[in-house]
């Protein structure tokens, strides 16, 4: 069992947002059938795991504004522990987890309506889980029942995801040691499914993106990651050009490029990497043109990203790089787009780069956090976009601050079209790494597997 030390400080810190009167309730995620008398593996809700590290399905927590928090679980139950795992169960949870006080989930509707009795406001993670502000309305109606008797009920509801956002968006010791694990682990899972890829094709073997998917899923496994972060994709030649594609059964062709963006999840936490290598372990001359591109632009986000630049920075950075590259490769007609500034003020550069560089990363692969200043929201610009030609309401981008981990992954993506030069003809490369903001700027956790093409290769004759 981890340490209950983060996630006691964690609740201490929620309650005392909560104000002395209030209190927050918090469920898990719900089981989710896959097919019939089948699951999909269950995954705790992120909020939930965040503050008290417990794992099981069908649970609730409940944090009081005096610092008080009482766990609702699954209670030991000898014949389902049989078929479906042993329980923690209520009596053993307090010692386990460091919460308060813990009951059978089978007395919420009993016990909640007691718990609200006399708070000023209930706070709970408004949009995320279907049906709650109902049963939360549910809990409420015996304790306005009670008023004439002279007890108090709530009046007020808050979103307790506004304040856990912006605490899950600092990473303490604790989580930055599990994500740099888990950036470990899936940088070795990279370093796999190249020296594979090249070792068949050596051999003269079929190769299909399944095969290099399995080898992704191995070393996760292998290493103690519980699930994926995400589902892997595993992209060879023009498939690459498909931002969201899947691993499937594609074949890998001697000669061309495979895309691999995947990661681990471990205790909770995200990875998220990918890379582009050729599929024989070497660069043809229009694949290292683009690939080296890529990395020039991902070097640009690196330096920007430190503490104090704006979240915007890092992808600002690597625009002006992949912009400029466009422009000498070929790619975009100084004709017909005119000059650097114009390529960006138009955004010209989209027809090749149409994603943003950067988006937070936590314990959800998107995790939670305002991408605006707080401080700063009043302050709105408006704007027409260049492409749509939609009016855009701007705020000041986020202040970037130690603690806070963030993507950077520049691509480019060249499906076959008239003007287009051929040589670069469905040629698709993302570099994917993921930064800790320090003190001083920012440490890559992810580069357990190369980025530079000399050094892929290299790997890849290993």
């Amino acid at each position: 069992m981890p340490s209950t030390i983060p996630y006691a400080q964690r609740r201490a810190a929620l309650a005392a947002h909560l104000g002395p009167h209030g209190i927050a309730i918090v469920p898990t995620a719900p089981t989710q059938q896959r097919n019939r008398d089948n699951d999909f593996l269950f995954r705790a809700d992120s909020y939930f795991y965040y503050l008290c590290g417990f794992a099981e399905p069908n649970a609730w927590l409940v944090i009081t504004g005096d610092g008080k928090s009482t766990l609702f679980c699954q209670p030991k139950d000898l014949e389902r522990e049989i078929w479906d795992g042993v329980r923690l169960g209520p009596q053993a949870a307090p010692a386990a987890l460091g919460v308060d006080a813990a009951h059978p989930v089978s007395a919420l509707d009993t016990e909640l309506p007691k718990m609200l009795e006399n708070r000023d406001a209930v706070w709970y993670p408004f949009a995320t889980h279907h049906g709650l502000e109902t049963k939360v309305d549910g809990w409420l109606q015996p304790v306005r029942g009670r008023m004439r008797f002279g007890a108090l009920c709530p009046d007020v509801q808050r979103d307790l995801c506004a304040v856990l956002d912006e605490m899950r968006l600092i990473k303490d010791a604790s989580e930055l040691a599990t994500m740099g694990r888990a950036a470990q682990i899936s940088a070795e899972a990279h370093v796999r499914a190249m020296q594979t890829s090249a070792r068949m094709l050596r051999a003269g073997q079929e190769v299909r993106e399944y095969h290099l998917d399995a080898e992704l899923l191995h070393a996760f496994r292998h290493h103690g990651s519980q699930h994926t972060a995400y589902g892997s994709i595993v992209a060879a030649g023009a498939n690459a050009c498909v931002l969201h594609y899947r691993a499937d059964a594609g074949l890998v062709h001697d000669g061309e490029l495979v895309l691999i963006d995947a990661g681990c999840e471990l205790d909770g936490y995200a990875s998220d990497i990918t890379r582009t290598f050729p599929a024989n372990g070497r660069f043809t001359g229009p694949q290292r043109a683009l690939y080296d591109l890529v990395v020039a632009s991902q070097y640009a986000a690196v330096a920007a990203t430190k503490p104090g630049a704006r979240f915007t920075d890092p992808h600002e950075a690597s625009v002006r790089v992949l912009a400029q590259g466009m422009l000498d490769l070929g790619l975009l007609d100084t004709n017909k787009v005119g000059n650097l500034h114009d390529v960006i003020e138009k955004r010209a550069y989209s027809a090749f780069y149409m994603h943003r560089t950067s988006h937070w990363l936590g314990m959800d692969v998107h995790d939670c956090g305002s991408y605006t200043e707080p401080a700063e929201r009043g302050q709105i610009s408006e704007r027409k976009d260049a492409l749509s030609g939609e009016t855009i309401k701007d705020r000041p981008a986020r202040v970037l601050r130690p603690g806070m981990v963030l993507t950077l992954e520049p691509g480019i993506y060249v499906r076959a079209a008239e003007g287009v030069p051929e040589q670069f003809h469905g040629i698709g490369i993302r570099i994917e790494d993921d930064a800790v903001v320090t003190d001083q700027g920012c440490d890559l956790i992810s580069r357990g597997v190369p980025v530079d093409a000399d050094a892929i290769e290299a790997l890849m004759r290993a």
